[in-house]
């Protein structure tokens, strides 16, 4: 117990200081350590193994969609930058430049990619001739570098590990249904895989990507409150084709041009999973993405036969499970702490009398509640325990966004919840005006997250002006 208690006492309770929480988790979970690289982290084996599973579970969802991966240079030069005027305006601020190659001085400025939309471009402006060439479905795993000012682990750096989407398709209508499909692929992989509520919607014109007609986006809700934009898909329309000279010839000869998409999520998807479902005691990780589902914990391991069983048990287990045996010599009540760190699902305890009865001891890391397994139903009772703990942690996620999203009717009401209920979403009617939507803000603090797909009417009048409400609107604080 006194190993157990050091352990839990490293980390700063969340309810007296979030941010640090958070910092302590990512920290003593041994997800990131921190680079002399100033705003750059390392993503340790234990935090990339996590993005490897989202990386395999989206790129496997990607691909039964028919979409490709590529690899485009990482370095875009400066004149190829500036084709299209609000694409480069809506990143300047963030832009990495290269000016030396060695000793010698470049006679283009090089910018180091915050995203590939113009190296797509190009590249689909060489390769589209024709309507047959079309729709061109591609998706791009790199990293990317954006010049931040402040930084924060997997949710804010100056660079992060990303997919980036990009497609090419004959008419508008088929470039809007990817634009939404896509928004749906992201959607429910977070609720399948990352056990993560979303809302979906579309950002207010003032909040899109720079370049785009519109953008889509998921917004989750963190523990504390806050918003966290989890991925975002754009529908460029034939701006970029415009600007880059994408043409094709239709089925009638006619020269035409294309009609682009782009849509992405990034390692801040781990920072959401830390967010969304960890507790006071560490990580508690989504089965489908834990890099170890089932921890094996010998209890009096130097007893005969204890080792060998458990060894036995891990072989098992491992053709179906990502399993780890810790016969270490750190005692049970360490390694209870250190995977609960961990957020690892399921804790499997084996011991002499275990052995003289048959079964062993399984010990859910999300509610703590213990089950007594025979040996001969380990698997199917495996199985059985992380679906309904997986099922156990989004509706809890769930619960925690219904209860902390609030109906607004005035700007008086905003201001109240927020002052006794904290931070959370808050769901009011606006008219559409720019001008509303930014007063919104800076009377309150809360920004608008998306307009949703699901809209309601809770009231006729816009929450800032008063006048006739065009659209029930998301607002919250965002990471």
């Amino acid at each position: 117990m006194a190993d157990n208690k050091k352990m839990v006492e490293s980390i700063t309770p969340m309810d007296t200081d979030f941010a640090k929480w958070y910092t302590d988790i990512v920290k003593k979970a041994e997800l990131i350590e921190y680079s002399s690289v100033k705003g750059c982290m390392i993503i340790r084996p234990y935090g990339y193994a996590i993005w490897e599973l989202i990386q395999k579970d989206l790129d496997r969802r990607f691909k039964e969609t028919g979409h490709e991966n590529v690899y485009m240079p990482m370095f875009i030069p400066e004149s190829l930058l500036q084709k299209e005027k609000d694409h480069v305006e809506g990143f300047a601020p963030e832009v990495a430049w290269v000016t030396h190659g060695g000793q010698e001085e470049l006679a283009e400025r090089l910018c180091v990619r915050p995203t590939s939309e113009t190296l797509f471009c190009e590249h689909y402006a060489n390769i589209i001739q024709s309507y047959r060439d079309l729709p061109k479905l591609y998706n791009q795993w790199c990293s990317v570098v954006r010049w931040e000012k402040t930084t924060r682990p997997f949710l804010r750096s100056r660079e992060f590990l990303w997919q980036e989407g990009h497609t090419a398709h004959a008419t508008p209508e088929e470039a809007i249904a990817e634009t939404e499909r896509m928004l749906n692929v992201y959607a429910d992989f977070c609720k399948e895989t990352l056990c993560m509520p979303v809302v979906k919607g579309r950002k207010t014109d003032s909040d899109k990507f720079a370049g785009a007609e519109m953008t889509y986006a998921i917004e989750a809700l963190m523990h504390d409150g806050k918003a966290l934009q989890a991925g975002t898909s754009h529908y460029f329309g034939d701006g970029f084709a415009r600007a880059f000279g994408i043409t094709f010839a239709d089925k009638d000869n006619k020269l035409s041009y294309v009609y682009q998409t782009s849509w992405g999520v990034t390692t801040r998807l781990i920072g959401g999973i830390i967010m969304t479902h960890g507790d006071d005691n560490g990580l508690v990780l989504p089965p489908a993405v834990a890099p170890i589902q089932v921890i094996i914990v010998p209890i009096a391991q130097h007893k005969p036969g204890v080792l060998e069983k458990a060894n036995e048990i891990a072989e098992q287990l491992k053709k179906k499970f990502r399993v780890k045996l810790d016969d270490s010599d750190n005692t049970p009540g360490w390694k209870f702490a250190e995977y609960e760190m961990k957020g690892v699902p399921l804790r499997l305890e084996i011991g002499p009398k275990d052995i003289e009865n048959n079964q062993c001891v399984l010990v859910r890391r999300d509610n703590r509640e213990k089950y007594f397994v025979p040996f001969d139903n380990l698997e199917s009772q495996i199985e059985e325990i992380l679906k309904v703990y997986a099922e156990n942690i989004y509706n809890k996620a769930y619960e925690n966004m219904q209860k902390r999203t609030y109906d607004c009717k005035s700007i008086d009401e905003i201001k109240q919840v927020l002052a006794e209920k904290g931070e959370g979403f808050i769901k009011a009617m606006w008219c559409g005006d720019e001008a509303c939507e930014d007063s919104v803000k800076e009377q309150t603090g809360v920004a608008s997250r998306c307009i949703p797909f699901e809209q309601e009417r809770i009231s006729d009048k816009c929450v800032c002006c008063g006048k006739e409400a065009k659209h029930l609107l998301y607002w919250g604080i965002a990471y």
